[in-house]
């Protein structure tokens, strides 16, 4: 029998859950709910009000994986939807606004992914985001080099940044903008850092998405900054081969980091690291924070 649960006064259907979707360590799609319900008092401030895109991977990371951007079907009703602009006409996407909702979207078993804006102003950049992808044989540890030399440039300009983990190979930095630039604006801002960060790294940084380039270095992707573009939103888990979470992380660590391991987080992981640091990602949130574009 499907169980059914009530949260906050909303009936949700949960499914399989003791499916096993991360093969490699036997994670369930139980626990992965119950990570989400761990982690929500940290992660809904940072998906409220921006439109979310599912990366669906429902049989695991090891079956079909797909992007779900407009709102699922048989959606609840009581899920908050929201209209946003596209090429090809509007169209209606989910906001996380609440524990329901994001307990009935994790049922989905989904990464998720936001934009650099909030529903009631698309396109309108409230976040800089800088995306370090290392290519191989670089790891995370190159992109905490990186990472650490943007930090820098970012302050030069009054923009304070703030690091985590992709859940992935990389790290990504966050910055918290004031609403008066265009998301092309805050794009090809990212885009001179990047080309900035070249110049200052050769043998370490590439600005282009270039594969043949890439190998050995580290791709500053700003192109995430666009408005059409989303980005894995902190604390998400993802579809990879263990339940790693995109965790936020302190500047201190991101200096330390002498092996991939240790900027390698998984769902476990995470309560004590909330117990001891909270939200690392807070400063995001106080509109003191907000720097403007040069």
């Amino acid at each position: 029998m499907t169980p059914i649960t009530e949260v906050e006064g909303r009936r949700i259907t949960l499914s399989n859950l003791e499916k096993v979707l991360y093969p490699a360590t036997g994670f369930t799609k139980g626990e992965a709910l119950h990570y989400y319900a761990t982690a929500a008092g940290v992660m809904l401030p940072h998906l409220r009000d921006r439109p979310v895109s599912f990366l669906r991977y429902p049989d695991g990371p090891g079956g079909e994986v797909f992007f779900t951007k407009n709102v699922p079907p048989r959606t609840p009703e009581w899920v908050t939807t929201t209209e946003v602009p596209r090429t090809e006409g509007p169209a209606r996407m989910v906001l996380v606004q609440d524990l329901p909702t994001l307990m009935w979207a994790a049922n989905l078993v989904a990464e998720f992914h936001t934009h650099q804006w909030v529903a009631r102003a698309p396109g309108l950049a409230d976040r800089l985001v800088l995306d370090l992808d290392p290519g191989a044989p670089a790891t995370v540890v190159e992109c905490c080099e990186v990472a650490l030399w943007l930090r820098e440039r970012l302050a030069e300009d009054g923009i304070e940044a703030c690091p985590k983990t992709s859940g992935a190979k990389g790290l990504h930095l966050l910055a918290a903008l004031r609403p008066d630039h265009s998301s092309r604006q805050a794009a090809d801002y990212a885009r001179r850092l990047a080309v900035e960060a070249e110049r200052a790294m050769p043998r370490l940084v590439v600005h282009r998405m270039t594969r043949s380039l890439r190998p050995g270095k580290v791709f500053v992707d700003w192109s995430q900054n666009a408005e059409r573009k989303t980005t894995a939103a902190p604390y998400t888990l993802r579809a990879r081969q263990q339940p790693w979470v995109s965790a936020p992380v302190t500047w201190e660590e991101v200096a330390r980091c002498e092996a991939p391991a240790r900027l390698a987080f998984t769902a476990a992981d995470l309560p004590a690291r909330l117990g001891t640091y909270g939200d690392l990602l807070a400063p995001l949130l106080d509109p003191r924070n907000a720097g403007t574009l040069p």
